[in-house]
């Protein structure tokens, strides 16, 4: 198992209004979640640091994560950003450092050395990439000199990522799930809907659900009720014969905006 400490987490993109992205991580932490994702891209970092100062649990109990946008690639601008959001989280370090997307300013040669020189100095305690394939994620693992934590990409029942998966293992990293409901769109499937129904849950509890079984750490965005109720896919127990009706789903297409995905075309 990784040595980095990750659970379900509360993923913020799209939390976009401060008081409300402020609150959502105050009352995710007071509900039980450990780990809250975040990003220079997603505008609400400062939000997030105040949700973690207004909660009840130690900073020390909670893995955060940010990522360095794309633009912000070089050298340079990674050691100068990545400061400029602990500055804005209210923090001395993050627990997580992820490359963003492999595009922009991204040159495996320069940008990664520049993570292994901020790992060194105590910016980050970990190292991670995000939205990287398989190719990718071997040439980062070749260049490193810190082991990648995590992987973060889009991942869910329709989304299923096996050879992602299978590399996580094989690299002894996290694979870290963003968008595990498909933003809502893969929630009325009929199978996620008669599993649900038998275990007496919401759809979007049996794909997380699905997601911890198959080695994923799910970040689901959450606001109201949904922090809570989707905190219960930890409890729930599905069968090997539920979990094989899951993976039979076809895959279908990202959900994530086509243009940040380029590069992958």
């Amino acid at each position: 198992m990784p040595p980095l400490p990750l659970s379900l987490g509360l993923g913020t993109s799209g939390l976009d209004d401060p008081e409300s992205c402020a609150e959502t991580v105050r009352t995710a932490l007071n509900a039980g979640y450990r780990h809250i994702d975040t990003a220079q891209m997603y505008g609400n970092e400062v939000a997030v640091g105040e949700g973690l100062r207004a909660s009840d649990v130690d900073r020390d109990e909670v893995v955060i994560a940010t990522k360095i946008h794309y633009d912000n690639l070089s050298p340079e601008a990674v050691r100068e950003t990545a400061h400029e959001s602990l500055d804005r989280l209210g923090l001395d370090r993050v627990d997580l450092l992820y490359v963003h997307w492999p595009m922009g300013a991204y040159d495996p040669e320069r940008t990664l050395p520049a993570f292994d020189a901020l790992r060194e100095a105590g910016v980050t305690d970990h190292v991670g990439i995000s939205n990287f394939t398989p190719e990718l994620v071997r040439e980062a693992s070749g260049i490193l000199d810190s082991p990648i934590a995590a992987h973060q990409v889009e991942c869910h029942p329709r989304f299923k990522q096996p050879e992602l998966r299978r590399l996580a293992a094989e690299f002894d990293h996290h694979l870290v799930g963003y968008s595990p409901l498909g933003r809502g769109e893969i929630l009325d499937e009929d199978v996620l809907v008669e599993v649900a129904e038998a275990h007496g849950t919401s759809s979007a509890v049996v794909a997380l659900a699905w997601a911890l079984e198959r080695d994923v750490v799910p970040i689901p965005k959450a606001t109201g009720d949904h922090v809570t109720e989707n905190l219960m896919a930890l409890e729930v127990d599905l069968r090997e014969s539920e979990l094989a009706a899951i993976d039979d789903l076809a895959d279908g297409d990202r959900v994530i905006d086509p243009e940040q995905a380029a590069w992958n075309r």
